[in-house]
């Protein structure tokens, strides 16, 4: 009985189960000698046809590898992981799923080994792993160890330089392999959670962030093995895959480690890295990208001047891309917050600029300087979106953005300008102003008038009014922009007398209805806001070039024949004004106009065709060029101007009796030309807070006037006959206009009547009414600070009605 126990017992090795036997045999007695080919076939073999063994497989495979992981036998650890792979690839049947547990439990024993190679070894299965397309979704299965595991590799410190970078490519080859095995698993969405995301996004930012040190490497590895590169395609493919509801969750992480490793200043990584995001992911999305950017903006809205310069400049970025595809609803947004950073740019500024008088001079204005750059990001961004959106879209921003300039006195007024101080209102209208001449770049309305809406063309007309060069320059590049629709504005810079206009190859269409329409409506004044911008006294010689070339766009663009007597009456009324002179204006604003009119009648007269108008024209600068060449606008800015002007010598001015001739005909309406121009006046001389001592004096010598004695008043009968006549030949005036004038002008005419009245009436009532005292006090403001003034009561006095 004994014997027969023996015999059993030395049996026991053969009686072992045949999916062990197999296992052991794949092994050879040399690690060295590698994977028994042989032996494996038939392992594979075995699991093909028993599916229901491979989780057992698994499992004593996985138990091996422990063991010679803990006993350091690497040779047999990779000989495992090669069976594995095999036996992977092989099986693709139910049970194949316990079997995967086991396999990624070996996987995790490899990668949280301390040993590199062991490390690339369990990497290069798992990518292998996630290769294979399942039949059915798991259920249960999470790669969080993963993600975290592969996450540290990526940001390797391994002394040896070689062997972090095979550290890091393994890491990020793993990370793309879950990226690959999760995202188009439904089941496994939890992987675009933020605690995944907050590990997945920065380890390949880390990588791309050092594509230079691979770059310039002596070793010179190939794309594969870049860890930058390979970083960088693994952010492509992730942001490619992520759904509407996840960007946000894949975007933060980006801005969270661009904020953390100071990467916005310099900030030529983040704009790459944006550019890469948005050409990665659904054009549909792109919006996403753009809120959160200005999001960013905001909480960094106290930073340095160069990190939100940087953030700007990104936004740019992304703008620039997106508004060639879809920006979504949020066109409006990003004018809004980008305003709103502008003001608060021009409050830090000027901020600076008052504390220059203090020690910190030089870093004040190096803040200040500072602070410029951020503008100019702003104003960049704001008008490269503008520029870029469909026509519809930038009428509306156009609206938008002029309801934020700041113009006194009307609805447009919306930023608070009391802090900022006069500068500061100035430097905000002018950047507003500049973004708006990029946004109009290259605007081509159909109609004049959904183009120049009231809303859009009262302030900027009122803008145009105040006693600023620079601002009226930018006014008149906005108004070429918008009314230049066949790009001719290139062939009419600068201000000179053209020798041949048919030269140029003007483009020009018939005037539509609509543009009549128009000129009726809004034409006198276009027309004032030219003769009262002519006469500033700082103007310059690019204002002169600036008003020449709106004169010729509006004949080319709107000018029917209604229109050119209106323009002529126009430069004849401006070349009377200098005559008169009864403003005193300098002699080279008074030159300056004059050669401003002569180079607009000689390009009207030639766009007209009319030979007689011409030759006319040409006989007067004929004269200024051998007699008064300080009249022509090639010679006002270099020759020494006169004392006083020779107005007896009619041969050098033009006169309207010979125009009138030359286009005597059926198509011109001459006897508008002997109803001389007159601007009308109307309420944007009050808009544009022009403070005028002329007007305050007149009103007060007409109130001190009527409250004289009547001896002193009592005029002679010199004077009365006197008054007579000029109330006869201002009578005769009256009627001859009425009978003659357009009906527009003369609407306009007694519109401005009222307005004046309405005016006078404001401001005597503003000098005479008070408020009454009071003895809580009043309120003064005296160098930017209030004081008030109390009253006592005992010193008050009272009306009668009011005392009992």
């Amino acid at each position: 009985m004994m014997v027969w126990s023996i015999g059993v017992c030395g049996c026991c090795g053969p009686l072992r189960p045949r999916y062990k036997r197999l296992v052991d045999n794949i092994f050879p007695e040399d690690p060295k000698d590698g994977l028994v080919k042989s032996d494996m076939e038939k392992l594979t073999f075995y699991a093909v046809s028993a599916p229901e063994k491979l989780d057992r497989i698994g499992a004593y495979l996985a138990e091996r590898l422990s063991r010679d992981v803990l006993r350091h036998r690497y040779g047999y650890v990779v000989i495992a992981m090669e069976a594995l792979d095999q036996l992977l690839m092989a099986c693709h049947s139910q049970s194949i799923k316990p079997f995967v547990e086991s396999f990624l439990h070996m996987v995790a024993k490899l990668l949280e080994s301390q040993e590199p190679d062991l490390q690339v070894l369990g990497t290069n299965s798992f990518v292998k792993f996630a290769n294979i397309e399942e039949d059915t979704p798991s259920y249960h299965r999470r790669y969080d160890f993963f993600v975290s595991q592969f996450s540290a590799m990526c940001h390797s410190t391994h002394e040896d330089p070689e062997t972090r970078t095979r550290i890091r490519v393994a890491g990020i080859k793993g990370l793309q392999g879950v990226v690959r095995k999760t995202v188009n698993d439904e089941l496994q969405a939890i992987i675009w959670e933020p605690q995944h995301m907050n590990k997945l996004i920065p380890s390949m930012l880390f990588n791309m962030q050092e594509a230079d040190d691979f770059d310039s490497s002596p070793s010179g590895t190939e794309r594969d093995e870049n860890p930058a590169a390979l970083a960088e395609s693994c952010f492509r493919e992730l942001l490619g895959r992520a759904a509407y509801g996840n960007m946000n969750n894949a975007l933060r992480p980006v801005l969270v480690h661009l904020d953390n490793h100071g990467l916005w200043d310099p900030n030529e990584f983040a704009v790459s890295c944006f550019r890469i995001i948005m050409y990665s992911i659904q054009a549909q999305h792109s919006h996403h990208v753009i809120q959160q950017v200005l999001g960013h903006l905001d909480t960094h809205n106290k930073d340095t001047p160069r990190v939100r310069a940087g953030i700007v400049q990104v936004l740019l970025e992304t703008v620039a891309i997106a508004a060639k595809g879809s920006v979504g609803p949020t066109v409006l947004e990003v004018f809004n917050t980008l305003l709103k950073h502008l003001r608060m740019s021009v409050d830090f500024e000027m901020g600076a600029d008052s504390r220059r008088g203090s020690a910190s001079s030089v870093s004040s204005r190096s803040k200040e300087s500072e602070e410029r750059i951020v503008q100019n990001a702003i104003i960049q961004t704001i008008g490269f979106f503008g520029g870029n959106l469909p026509d519809y879209q930038r009428a509306e921003v156009m609206m938008f953005i002029m309801g934020k300039v700041p113009v006194y006195g009307t609805p447009c007024h919306t930023l608070d300008t009391v802090k900022i101080g006069h500068l500061g209102t100035k430097r905000i209208q002018a950047m507003l102003l500049s973004s708006l001449i990029m946004v109009t770049s290259g605007f081509k309305a159909k109609t004049m008038a959904a183009a120049l809406p009231p809303l859009f063309l009262d302030p900027l007309f009122s803008i145009s009014l105040m006693e600023d060069s620079e601002l009226r320059q930018l006014v008149l590049e906005i108004l070429h922009n918008i009314i230049d629709r066949h790009d001719n504005r290139a062939k009419l810079r600068g201000i000179r007398i053209i020798p041949n206009v048919a030269a140029l190859k003007i483009k020009r269409e018939k005037i539509s209805k609509q543009d009549v329409s128009f000129m009726k409506k809004h034409g006198q004044q276009l027309y004032r806001h030219i003769y009262l911008g002519c006469k500033e006294e700082d103007n310059v010689h690019k204002n002169f070039e600036l008003l020449f070339t709106a004169l010729a766009l509006i004949t080319i663009e709107l000018a029917n024949e209604e229109v050119v007597i209106d323009l002529i009456r126009l430069a004849m009324a401006l070349q009377d004004m200098v005559l008169a002179n009864e403003e005193n204006m300098p002699m080279f604003i008074r030159c300056s106009i004059l050669a401003l009119v002569a180079a607009y009648l000689n390009f009207l007269s030639q766009m007209i065709a009319n030979p007689p108008f011409c030759q006319h024209v040409s006989k007067v600068l004929e004269m200024r060029n051998l007699e008064a060449p300080y009249l022509l606008p090639e010679h006002i800015f270099r020759e020494k101007l006169p004392s006083t002007l020779e107005k007896d010598n009619r041969s050098l001015y033009f006169q309207t009796q010979e125009i009138a001739e030359s286009l005597a005909g059926p198509s011109y309406n001459v006897e508008r030309l002997s109803v001389p121009y007159v601007p009308q006046v109307t309420d944007e001389d009050r808009l544009s807070r022009r403070k005028s001592f002329v007007d305050t004096i007149s009103l007060q010598v007409d109130l001190l006037s009527s409250s004289l004695p009547d001896k002193v008043q009592s005029p002679t009968l010199k004077h009365y006959s006197r008054l007579e006549e000029q109330e006869k030949e201002k009578r005769r005036q009256v009627i001859e206009k009425f009978q003659k004038a357009p009906f527009e002008e003369i609407a306009a005419h007694c519109e401005s009547k009222a307005n004046m009245l309405h005016d006078r009436l404001a401001q005597i009532f503003e000098l005479t009414i008070r408020p009454p005292p009071s003895p809580s006090g009043t309120v003064t403001i005296t160098a930017g600070h209030a004081q008030y003034h109390s009253v006592p009561v005992y010193e008050m006095k009272f009306p009668d009605l009011c005392v009992y």
